[in-house]
């Protein structure tokens, strides 16, 4: 036992927390900057979006949460995102990509689907950074990133009980074939709402997302593709 005046020895096997994990804080505040100076465009929903963003994300950083690390996963569209880092940080989303690239070999990609069709398997993957399933723990919100390679439809799909939003890093995409959406755009989707990508024909696309929503919806989003409909 350890005499009063000293104090005792810390486990060494304690998780770090996020402010001793600076790559990861780094990543988050650039997060928290895009959703705190970013434009809403005069929309009430996003701006209502945003708000809720930052703000759970405020809370979080000040919480000071325990990194809880996971085994990093590849999956084959991973090949694209140096690529895609680049491009990133040559436009308005450097300070992102940058980030970015401080924890690319701690990330753990995923598909989310049980069944994912075969060509869609090599063009796709997300990780979520924070959130029920990311290294830094939350239960309030998600925040990730989604990287697809070139010429690839990801197919109409729907996420319920959770509100999301994308915003482009790099590359060039289309959401429902209604406009293209370049390094730096935001596009919001509420729960239910289904929606198709497409991507350009040369670089690949990465995002980042944002999704709030209860708990229970967060820890399983229950993603699944909209089933096809006869013309």
């Amino acid at each position: 036992m350890a005499p009063p005046d000293e104090a005792p020895a810390p486990h060494l096997d304690m998780a770090p927390t996020l402010t001793a994990s600076p790559h990861w804080l780094y990543l988050l505040r650039e997060f928290e900057a895009l959703y705190r100076h970013g434009s809403a465009g005069g929309s009430p929903k996003i701006r209502s979006h945003r708000k809720a963003v930052r703000e759970a994300l405020s809370k979080i950083i000040a919480r000071n949460p325990q990194i809880e690390e996971r085994p990093a996963e590849h999956k084959p569209v991973v090949a694209h995102l140096p690529r895609a880092l680049d491009l990133g940080e040559r436009a308005a989303m450097q300070g992102m990509a940058r980030a970015l690239r401080e924890v690319q070999t701690r990330l753990t990609w995923e598909y989310g689907y049980e069944k994912v069709p075969r060509p869609l398997a090599q063009k796709f993957a997300y990780c979520d950074i924070l959130g029920p399933n990311g290294p830094i723990p939350s239960e309030s919100l998600t925040l990730g990133f989604v990287l697809f390679a070139p010429r690839t439809t990801y197919p109409q799909h729907s996420h319920d009980g959770i509100e999301e939003s994308y915003i482009s890093i790099s590359g060039a995409w289309s959401e429902n074939n209604a406009a293209v959406y370049a390094p730096g755009s935001l596009i919001l989707n509420g729960s239910g709402d289904e929606h198709r990508i497409t991507t350009g024909d040369i670089d690949p696309c990465l995002l980042a997302y944002a999704w709030v929503g209860p708990p229970a919806a967060l820890r399983d989003p229950k993603m699944k593709f909209s089933p096809r409909r006869r013309s």
